[in-house]
């Protein structure tokens, strides 16, 4: 936890306004520059914000680059539960940036090697990811990083637990509409990044923000890898800082 900057809101919209700020003093510095996005619902204050700046003249994401964590296997960018269609709905229709400067995982991709190779390069090609946004998931997973016995280092496809399956079928009509599979950034893709966002808020979560974040480094809580990045800032509200250090 050396590195690790804890900021602690009362409630979840002021967690979104912080971490804009984060978002506004990088694309103030670096007008081009690569933001990495996350999709859920602890995002959503975060974007609703940075739609609002953007109106009021604060930011210009006319140059900024994104590239998402991640995506469901077999879904089309315009089913209603894919990530970029969540994306776009979210976010990217109603702020400057350019579509063709925006990349999320190929959900429909035939070569899963190629795609997430190409993915990797692009990311490369663009310079690097400047700020990555995270959420996590009550396993500890980043992206779809699931708990397992490594640290994945490169996009790659993950299957999913039923946990994390169970946690997502409230967006879809039933489980068995939720896809078993994804495409993620990897942990290394993730850490390869210059600065790290991560917001989590809610009771539900303070349990793994204490062990991710105050507990051992393990692949079996995956956001635990963390804590060996050199800039990370954990915005978190109340309810979700509740357990540590109890």
């Amino acid at each position: 936890m050396y590195h690790v900057k804890v900021k602690v809101c009362k409630d979840p919209a002021e967690v979104g306004k912080l971490a804009a700020d984060l978002f506004e003093n990088l694309i103030a510095e670096k007008p081009a520059g690569v933001i990495g996005l996350a999709t859920g619902s602890t995002p959503l204050p975060l974007y609703r914000e940075l739609i609002a700046r953007e109106k009021a003249g604060k930011i210009d994401f006319s140059r900024v680059h994104s590239a998402n964590l991640d995506e469901y296997k077999g879904l089309a960018p315009d089913h209603p539960q894919s990530y970029r269609r969540f994306m776009q709905e979210n976010l990217l229709d109603h702020i400057s940036i350019k579509y063709e400067n925006t990349i999320v995982p190929d959900g429909l991709c035939e070569d899963v090697d190629a795609m997430c190779e190409a993915y990797e390069r692009q990311i490369e090609e663009w310079g690097g990811v400047d700020l990555q946004l995270l959420g996590i998931g009550h396993d500890g997973h980043i992206g779809f990083n699931e708990p397992c016995d490594h640290f994945p280092a490169k996009t790659h496809e993950v299957e999913l637990t039923e946990m994390t399956r169970d946690a997502n079928k409230r967006f879809f009509d039933s489980i068995d509409e939720v896809p078993t599979a994804a495409f993620t950034m990897g942990c290394g893709t993730v850490m390869a990044a210059r600065k790290i966002v991560m917001v989590i808020t809610g009771k539900d979560k303070a349990d793994i923000l204490n062990a991710a974040f105050y507990g051992p480094v393990t692949p079996e809580v995956p956001a635990s890898i963390l804590q060996f990045h050199p800039d990370v800032t954990l915005i978190c509200d109340e309810a979700a800082y509740s357990k540590v250090g109890k």
